[in-house]
């Protein structure tokens, strides 16, 4: 790779990270931001490509991100190139957001003992997508239609059978959530402590992103949690995501009421991005990769999940 396409590698990492950066300086967390806006008409959904297919990782926060800053009430992007097949043409003066791909390329080289080696190279590659609310002539079903909210004061049926087939032991009781695991249990308020349903709902999501890191799980080394602050800062960040991925893939829409200690992370997370500009690419692959062993665990879930 030449010294230019590393460069401009670097730079997308670092302006993706810089743009996040500027939204925890504010005080708010991107990833929470589009259920507090009111063009989500009572429901969230994950970004959406042409195809119906959910974005994943930081795509999903880029383009939820792009969504409330600009007013986008469609969850569904597309290519330039995507529209026009469709029979649709992008409004004149419109302009795009920035999603990602990664990939790997092989290359050759030589290695200490004079053998030639083939080494997998990763790389992201940029690309251009627009909502289907900048798009003109488009088929009806780009264009998202009301949908009215969920009761927040009744208990959401799929939501509590989506988390029993988990089979995670969730205990109730106190006025703490956390997971525990001495005790591979997630414990959890009464559902009636909470603002409402979804609240609830999207903490547990939170907790059991938590409970897919342990060793037997997906392993993301939870040993320095309670030991390092910054290991802490950087496993809550990755829960963090994962309760609203998995908000969004349920269709439940909680209020935005933060937890006590998200004042305290946010300094944490925003010391950590600032220094480390890779670190929410990384965060937000762990955390989907925990939304998708959740959703691996339900009754004849076949279907494969697209990478972002």
């Amino acid at each position: 790779m030449s010294r230019k396409e590393n460069g401009s590698r670097v730079d997308i990492y670092a302006k993706i990270t810089d743009r996040i950066v500027a939204d925890l300086e504010t005080g708010v967390r991107p990833w929470v931001r589009p259920w507090s806006a009111a063009n989500t008409a009572g429901r969230i959904t994950r970004p959406l490509r042409h195809n119906g297919l959910p974005y994943q990782g930081i795509n999903t926060l880029l383009l939820w991100s792009e969504s409330v800053s600009r007013g986008f009430v469609s969850p569904t992007w597309m290519t330039f190139k995507q529209s026009i097949e469709l029979g649709g043409h992008v409004r004149k003066g419109e302009s795009g957001a920035t999603v990602v791909y990664a990939s790997r390329f092989t290359r050759t080289e030589t290695d200490a003992h004079g053998e030639e080696v083939e080494r997998g190279i990763p790389f992201l590659k940029a690309y251009t997508v627009f909502c289907a609310d900048q798009i003109e002539g488009l088929p009806e079903q780009y264009y998202l239609d009301p949908a009215p909210a969920i009761n927040p004061v009744e208990r959401i049926a799929h939501a509590d059978s989506f988390f029993a087939n988990t089979g995670a032991v969730i205990r109730h009781g106190g006025n703490q959530a956390y997971f525990n695991p001495a005790l591979d249990i997630v414990q959890m308020p009464p559902l009636e402590s909470f603002r409402d349903a979804p609240s609830y709902y999207a903490t547990l999501g939170h907790e059991l992103t938590h409970w897919v890191g342990v060793e037997k799980r997906l392993d993301r080394n939870l040993s320095r949690y309670h030991k390092d602050r910054a290991s802490r800062a950087h496993e809550e960040l990755i829960a963090d995501l994962g309760g609203c991925f998995l908000a969004a893939d349920l269709g439940i829409v909680p209020e935005l009421e933060p937890r006590p200690d998200h004042a305290s992370y946010l300094a944490s997370w925003l010391e950590i991005l600032r220094h480390e500009k890779r670190f929410i690419f990384a965060a937000a692959a762990h955390a989907q990769r925990a939304v998708n062993y959740l959703h691996d665990l339900q009754p004849a879930n076949g279907e494969e999940r697209q990478a972002a």
